[in-house]
């Protein structure tokens, strides 16, 4: 062996470790976006297998998580969206003299593909899984005064998102769409009552399928960050309905809220919150 390949041998494994050292820094590590958000907003809700189709309106509170993050380390195009919903609400009926209480957690997990048709604008359309469980107890009724919902379905989603200044002042505004395109909801027959199904164990046509034919499940949403010191504020509108028809049982949510709460870029292993966000591949951003 002469002296030209005694040196490249010993470059090889030198120069890797400082290849993989380049790459790492040209490719920056991925961050989460997070934000927290609380609301308060106006209520429609109808169920005809309480009230007939009477509407009761009224006033609830609405709590919002949500998690955005590249779904590649070295991908941008691809990201992950985890969202989480909960929502308590108190209405009347047109006359005043009957309440109702209704309670709903939901969950969704999607992913969106990202075109950005400009430096500032990015947009993003993909598909979700979404799961909800509610309830609606109507207080003065004494023959059926609970109903339940629960169902998942496949969303189709769409995004914009469009990051600009202000007199040197940074905004970033984002409006999304979410579209329920089909799945699985429980619904009991017309008249029976819970207890035949689960004191009884009559689950016959409980359990059907949904899509547009049955069931209308939207949800819009447009927030608007801005910094104020060390945080970053994000205020928003948040706009939700759910409308089925299965057994001749027809359910109406529609929902009004004004959203507002923090938002967070950080590194997901240790929560360490990033200063500089522009040092990491934000999924939002």
């Amino acid at each position: 062996m002469n002296v030209k390949h005694l040196i490249i041998t010993f470059l090889i494994p030198v120069s890797l470790p400082l290849a993989a050292q380049t790459d790492s820094q040209e490719t920056p590590p991925s961050s989460t976006n997070e934000g927290t958000l609380i609301g308060v907003g106006h209520y429609n809700i109808r169920n005809s297998y309480l009230s007939d189709g009477i509407g009761y309106t009224g006033w609830g509170f609405q709590l919002m998580n949500e998690r955005m993050r590249n779904a590649s380390p070295i991908s941008r195009r691809l990201s992950t969206q985890q969202v989480f919903y909960a929502h308590l609400s108190s209405t009347f009926n047109p006359a005043k003299t009957i309440s109702a209480l209704s309670g709903f957690a939901e969950y969704s997990y999607g992913y969106h593909y990202r075109f950005q048709p400009a430096p500032q604008l990015k947009l993003l359309t993909g598909a979700a899984a979404h799961g909800l469980l509610g309830f609606l107890y109507n207080t003065q009724s004494s023959n059926n005064p609970f109903a339940l919902s629960a169902d998942v379905d496949f969303n189709l989603s769409a995004a914009a998102i469009y990051s600009f200044r202000l007199k040197n002042f940074p905004l970033t505004l984002r409006y999304q769409a979410d579209l329920s395109l089909a799945g699985a909801a429980f619904a009991p027959n017309y008249e029976q009552s819970y207890y035949e199904i689960f004191g009884l164990g009559n689950y016959d046509g409980i359990i059907h399928f949904t899509s547009l034919h049955n069931k209308f499940a939207m949800r819009n949403f447009i927030t608007l960050d801005f910094p104020i010191e060390k945080f970053t504020i994000r205020i928003g509108y948040l706009n939700k309905m759910y409308r089925t028809d299965i057994n001749s049982i027809e359910v109406r949510h529609v929902s009004h809220n004004i959203m507002v709460g923090f938002a967070k870029e950080f590194i997901s292993f240790g929560g360490k919150r990033l200063k500089n966000k522009r040092s990491y591949q934000s999924a939002f951003y």
